[in-house]
Formats: C-alpha cells, sequence, structure tokens
C-alpha cells in the first residue's frame, strides 16, 4: 500500500483486471473490502506503512494461477488509466546483473523484446523506439501505473532474464 486509507466495507477497483476476449480489452473488477489485516492481526483501516492484507468479496476461482499478480487496488475513479505503451528514461548498468562471465550490457535495439517490472507487475515488452536513454515500448499486457514510476528492465541473456538497467516511466 502506498497512499490512500483503505476501511472495512470500502469499495474497490482492481485494475487492470480481466480481458474481454471479444473486445480485446481489459475490464476493471470492482468489489469490496471484507476484511483487512496487517501483522499485529485483523484491523478496521489500514493506511500505508508494513503489509496489508486486503480481504474482498471475489470468488476464489477469479484469483486462480495467480491471474491478479501486479494489478492494482483503488477506490474507483481514483487509479490511473490502464497503460500499453510507455515510454522510459533509461539508465543501463556496465554489467548484467547475474551473470558469471561478467556479460557487458549493449545499449537497447529497437524490436527487441524486455522484461519489464513495474511496482508488482512484471511483463514483457517489445521496444518500438529509442533515443539515447529513451525507450518506447509495447507491453504485451496493459498495467496501471503511477506517473513516474520506477521501471526494472531485463534482457534475455543465456536463456534466461538478466537484470541490464533501470528507469522511470515519463
Amino acid at each position: 500500500m502506498v497512499q490512500g486509507e483503505f476501511k472495512i466495507g470500502d469499495e474497490i477497483e482492481i485494475r487492470p483486471g480481466f480481458v474481454d476476449e471479444k473486445r480485446g480489452k481489459y475490464d476493471p473488477i470492482m468489489s469490496s473490502v471484507a476484511t483487512l489485516g496487517t501483522g499485529a492481526g485483523l484491523v478496521d483501516s489500514v493506511r500505508p506503512g508494513g503489509l496489508v492484507a486486503i480481504g474482498t468479496k471475489l470468488d476464489p476461482t477469479i484469483t486462480k494461477s495467480d491471474s491478479l499478480i501486479g494489478a492494482v487496488i483503488g477506490k474507483p475513479g481514483t487509479l490511473p488509466d490502464d497503460v500499453e505503451d510507455i515510454a522510459i528514461e533509461v539508465h543501463l548498468f556496465d554489467k548484467a546483473v547475474g551473470t558469471q562471465d561478467m556479460v557487458k550490457v549493449d545499449p537497447i535495439r529497437s524490436k527487441e523484446s524486455l522484461r519489464l517490472n513495474i511496482g508488482t507487475a512484471a511483463g514483457l515488452g517489445t521496444v518500438t523506439n529509442t533515443n539515447n536513454n529513451k525507450i518506447e515500448i509495447k507491453l504485451k499486457k496493459p498495467v496501471c501505473m503511477m506517473p513516474r514510476s520506477r521501471v526494472a528492465i531485463s534482457r534475455r541473456i543465456a536463456e534466461r532474464w538478466r537484470l541490464i538497467g533501470a528507469g522511470v516511466a515519463l
């Protein structure tokens, strides 16, 4: 939890939600807070600081296979729009993290596939444009993110995703 307050009974919106196969668009999920938990146990309200568990009235089958990992919860109408195209101010590392051979990080190329971590969302995207330390990416699945969100950038190296840099979404 990064801002605001939730109380039991509050209406919530979960974004990006689930894909509507017919339209090919994501629809947010609406629910309400049934329970709230912290390290101190069950509580009536929560604010930022520490871990928070939010129990909802959603059918548990909706959350099977961790299908909502990376989703963002907020009060209805308060969340930013989902985005599929993002621009990132990039800062590449000298060497890729986690490689035995200390692989040098080459500049990001147009049409390259990258793995991005934005908040709790992890997803793939294709670079559509590069310009010095700024790249534009088309995501395979939309994300709901705050402006100026931090982004971790990974590249496929030796059949594994390796961290090559970080950035800030513009």
